[in-house]
């Protein structure tokens, strides 16, 4: 089983990559799974149709997915190519604490295969901006960040798995802080994820990225599985024709690597195993 799912398509203000152009070329390459994981970011974004004031960020306009026709649209691709590719209805959730109820609402409202829970912003601050590190030490703000991530664990359940739980690192410009400080943070995420029957991502644009370590880092991967953890999935995080299913070789490797037998795909919210 071949399967990439943290896919990004136009429906996601960050991505111009059409998503019959993603089916098609998923069948080229020969995945035979994906889930489709647009943005919705609350908090920073508005939904398409909300009547609020657009925000434009290079041109282009900042918005939420746009709910119905992305629904429409993926039924559509199922029925076009559901007898080529499997393919599922998802999205990646941006939650904070604050906007929780807007996200309970939203899943509420259509019939989810999977959801990414992502931490993108905290207290509607960016961390590609730097508005989130700014004015902050490298403590304050990496500690911060994984204290969301707790708190939303602890108080929202509507989630699959936890996406690239470390994305901190990959905007943190003073260099990677030390796991063994926030370790306390990262354990009681876990074990907190474990006990919901939830999991976690590899996500493979570490690569493309130029970090060093694994998104989630190893020490992460391996503290997962020694507290139990085994529920995982597989992403290339794409955004472009290029992203679209890389590195998904060295992740089952890393995987294997650490202990892992298993990876997951998901259908209406349950996880199924399939062999590394």
């Amino acid at each position: 089983m071949l399967a990439d799912y943290h896919l990004h398509t136009s429906f996601s203000d960050d991505s111009v990559y059409p998503m019959e152009d993603v089916v098609k070329d998923a069948i080229e390459i020969g995945l035979d799974e994906i889930c489709f994981t647009d943005h919705v970011d609350y908090g920073v974004k508005n939904d398409w149709d909300s009547g609020k004031e657009v925000i434009y960020r290079g041109g282009e306009p900042l918005a939420n997915v746009d709910y119905p026709r992305y629904v429409e649209q993926i039924g559509k691709m199922q029925k076009l190519y559901g007898d080529r590719i499997g393919i599922k209805l998802g999205m990646e959730f941006g939650v904070q604490m604050h906007t929780i109820p807007q996200f309970e609402a939203l899943f509420n409202r259509y019939p989810f295969d999977f959801i990414i829970l992502s931490v993108h912003q905290v207290e509607d601050k960016e961390f590609w901006t730097q508005d989130f590190q700014r004015g902050h030490t490298q403590k304050e703000y990496n500690e911060r960040y994984y204290e969301e991530l707790l708190n939303l664990v602890n108080h929202f359940q509507d989630y699959s798995v936890l996406g690239h739980m470390d994305l901190i690192v990959r905007y943190d410009k003073i260099g990677v802080y030390p796991f063994s400080k926030v370790e306390p943070y990262v354990r009681e995420i876990l074990k907190k994820v474990i006990r919901d029957g939830k999991g976690i991502e590899v996500n493979t644009s570490s690569h493309r990225y130029g970090l060093k370590d694994a998104t989630p880092s190893r020490k992460i991967l391996q503290l997962y599985y020694q507290l139990g953890g085994r529920i995982i999935t597989l992403g290339s995080d794409s955004h472009k024709p290029e992203h679209l299913g890389t590195y998904m070789k060295e992740a089952r490797a890393l995987l294997k690597s650490i202990g892992f037998e298993e990876f997951c795909t998901y259908e209406r919210m349950n996880p199924i195993f399939h062999a590394l």
